[in-house]
């Protein structure tokens, strides 16, 4: 990974539970995005996430009791191709597809590396 990459990163809550079934929509959409110009898609389950003060992950998504923050990221070799990859994967995503998260407290962005060491 280099600063002319691009990287869309996602914070969401997943019932404790639904390990297994997130870990199975992730693999898929992990090869849609793959098929559509990704790099590298990584998924992480949270398991030292503390609860802040004033701000912190579980704060950010209205983290439930049985629920654990889970941290992605999607590496693209730039904005152009994340661009016309998100937008041709979309279409063959299956919105009736059961989600194993809240998809309302999703947070999402994407980012320009400025330092990669």
């Amino acid at each position: 990974m280099d600063t002319q990459n691009y990287v869309d990163g996602f914070v969401c809550p997943v019932v404790r539970d639904n390990k297994e079934r997130y870990l199975q929509v992730a693999t898929k959409a992990a090869a849609l995005f793959k098929k559509h110009g990704a790099i590298a898609v990584v998924e992480c389950w949270g398991d030292d996430v503390p609860e802040g003060k004033l701000t912190s992950l579980p704060m950010a998504v209205k983290l439930e009791p049985h629920e654990v923050v889970v941290f992605s990221w999607i590496v693209w070799p730039s904005k152009a191709v994340r661009d016309a990859g998100m937008k041709a994967a979309m279409p063959e995503f299956d919105p009736a597809e059961d989600m194993p998260f809240d998809g309302k407290r999703l947070i999402w962005g994407g980012f320009q590396p400025i330092l990669v060491a």
